[in-house]
This record gives C-alpha cells, structure tokens and sequence, in this order.
C-alpha cells in the first residue's frame, strides 16, 4: 500500500500533505523517491536553516548518540548547558529553559508572566490579532483565528486580544493589570506582516508606564532569520523573555525560553519542568547549529541575499500590480501578498521544481535555508515571473 493511503487509514486527518514522497535532502534541494529535485524555498517551515545534510550539524548528532541519547532533567548534561551557556552569551539574557517546541516555549513564557503577575498584582495577558503561538490551551487563548480555536474552548481567562499595528487600542487595553503583552515582530502565519515602528514604540512607551513584561514570539523569525539574531532586534528595545525553536535543534524538536533580569528568580525548584526538553542530542545539534551561523555568517548572508530577493519580488509587483497585491518581510521571511488564491501558484511552483508555501490564504511564504544563494534566488525569482504572468 502506497503512503498517502497508509497514512489515511491510520492518521488522524490533520495536515493537507503534498503530493510527493521525499527520499533525501541535498543542502538547498529535497529529492523525491523518483529523483526529482526540488529547490526547497520554505525549509521546514523555518526550521532547515542551514538546508540539508549539513555535516557539522549530522557529525554532532551521530557523536552524541554514541554517548547517551536521554537521561531526563535530573542530571547535568554537558551539550545542555554548553548550549544554554552559548544562548546565554550570544543574546545578553539571564536565564533560559529548553523545550521541545514552540508552543512548549509559549506555555511557559505564559506561566512565567503569570507567576511574576501574580507577585506584582498584574494579571491580563494582551495578544494580538493574526498572530500564531501554536496549538495549546495557552497558545490558543492568545490568538483570534476561529479556525485554530472552534470547538476547542473554553480558553483561558484574563487574555484579550488586541488589533495588531492598533496604536489607540493598545492605548486603551494596557493598564496598571497588565502583566504581560505578547507579539511576533513578525507575524509568520499571519502572512509576514510587520510591526510598524510607532506600534513597536508605543508598546515601549506602555511598558514603562505600567511595568509589564514584554515577551517576543521569535519562533519564527528568530536565530537570524531576518538578518538579525532576532527580529526585535530591528527595533530598538529589549523584551523581558523571548521564546524560540523551528532552527535552533537543526531539524530535532527543541525550543527554549530566554528571560531577562525583571523574571531571572521568578522560577524555583518544582514549579516547571519537562520530560524531553533540553534533550542532549537535539542540544548538540543546536550547538553545531549556532556555530555553523556563526562561521559561515549566515545572518550576514540572510540580511544581504533577502535584500536580493525582496528587491527582485517587488519588481515582480511592479510588473504585475494587478495580480500582486504587496510584498514584505526582512531577511530570509518573506511574502508576497497576491490578489487572489496562492494555491495555484504554490502548485504551479511545485510542478517547475521549487517548493514555495502559501499562508493567509494569499501569502506566498519564502522561508529559505539561511545558506541560499543569489543563484537560488534567481531560480525562483524567474520560475516565479512565469507563474504570476500565467494566473
């Protein structure tokens, strides 16, 4: 029986799966069971940023295993802390904690917000409108899409829900109950929409009027994809506790929380924990990872080659401005907003051999490996030209 029909009869029917069956992948390629090669320009969702195969990053993995593959939280575990040491340093927070995943990183962003909330009497959580923190309980209760969230409830209480780039809303929700606002700098899902600087100053301004935290959604666009470290790094404030995954493992679940010195104590002994986070192969992964970014300069390189790519997307708009509605994004999170359904572009991509993704329903998605090249980016740009000209 063939996969599509195992998977079928025995998975739940929860992701809308490609019509391809991969057997490897190749530094900026995915190859299909029959040898087709497919320039990959949305990397796992973010997560493949140095593409496929990279040796470093599969010789750390392969080392470790040799070792031990788990032992649980109750031991010190070298790869963990050299990781959690070089996070540490690299960002200038105090403290952090591994996860599993993003929304792992989200649940406990929320209970550290809560927790220091409750000891400074502080209690509402504000989100944002189009965001996307994951698929939890707390996650959920942080976003507005009915389509994420009916069925599911009852959510958490003292959440609200604010319009995103809403400089009076923000202004009218914040208050002296605030303990914590939450946002993505940019908004993935949501279809790679931007905070606006002035929003990102107000919430600045609020912030030291009230004294909330603030807490970076970075799952997405963190660990250089914007041409930063991270994408708050574009705009000139700090967050209090910044959460991350999709690249930091190399491929292994892992996440992490980063908290600053207002949250560097709000945590003891017993109160949170996990199983599986911080998990010594995924963790040696993750420092292969980060000393790859470091020695190829690749944030240098995904500041530099996105530029490339977002200049040759907006002469595309040029071209075709009644079919392409907008484009933007920093780095290596682009998208390209078009007029109608991008699922016949990303289908009519996937037929010329680039894999692209569609969000939002009329976002096309580029989230290429960190490593991508003008040459690939020209590849796609050209496909690209031809199937905006053809809808």
């Amino acid at each position: 029986m063939e996969l599509k029909n195992l998977e079928e009869k025995y998975f739940f029917h929860t992701y809308k799966r490609l019509p391809l069956e991969i057997e490897k992948g190749e530094g900026m390629y995915l190859v299909s069971k029959g040898g087709e090669r497919y320039l990959d320009m949305f990397g796992g969702l973010a997560v493949n940023a140095l593409g496929y195969g990279n040796k470093r990053v599969t010789d750390a993995i392969k080392k470790q295993t040799d070792k031990y593959i788990h032992l649980s939280n109750y031991f010190l575990q070298k790869p963990q802390i050299e990781l959690g040491e070089m996070l540490v340093q690299d960002t200038g927070y105090k403290r952090i904690f591994f996860t599993n995943s993003g929304t792992e990183s989200v649940e406990g962003a929320i209970k550290i917000a809560r927790k220091w909330g409750e000891e400074n009497n502080k209690n509402k959580i504000i989100s944002f409108t189009n965001s996307f923190h994951g698929r939890t309980f707390g996650a959920l209760s942080l976003m507005d899409k009915a389509s994420y969230k009916v069925g599911f409830g009852p959510f958490l209480d003292n959440f609200e829900i604010v319009e995103y780039n809403n400089i009076d809303a923000i202004r009218k929700t914040a208050g002296t109950n605030t303990a914590a606002v939450i946002l993505e700098f940019i908004q993935g899902e949501g279809g790679i929409q931007e905070a606006s600087a002035d929003f990102a100053y107000e919430i600045q301004t609020l912030q030291k009027k009230y004294g909330f935290l603030l807490i970076a959604d970075e799952i997405q666009s963190g660990v250089g994809r914007t041409g930063r470290f991270f994408g708050f790094q574009h705009f000139s404030l700090t967050p209090d506790i910044v959460v991350i995954a999709k690249p930091l493992g190399g491929g292994l679940p892992l996440g992490a929380i980063l908290g600053g010195e207002k949250v560097e104590n709000v945590l003891q002994p017993g109160m949170h924990g996990t199983t599986f986070g911080g998990n010594p192969v995924a963790c040696a992964a993750g420092i292969a990872v980060l000393q790859e970014i470091k020695d190829k300069n690749l944030i240098e390189n995904s500041e530099t080659v996105g530029k490339f790519f977002k200049t040759g997307l907006t002469e595309l708009q040029n071209k075709y401005p009644d079919k392409i509605k907008d484009v933007r994004g920093k780095g290596m999170m682009l998208g390209m907003e078009l007029t109608k359904s991008g699922d016949p572009a990303v289908a009519s991509m996937r037929e010329r051999g680039i894999l692209i993704n569609c969000t939002n329903q009329n976002v096309l998605r580029f989230l290429p490996p960190l490593i991508a090249g003008k040459e690939d980016i020209d590849k796609c740009l050209s496909e690209l030209d031809s199937v905006i000209d053809a809808i």
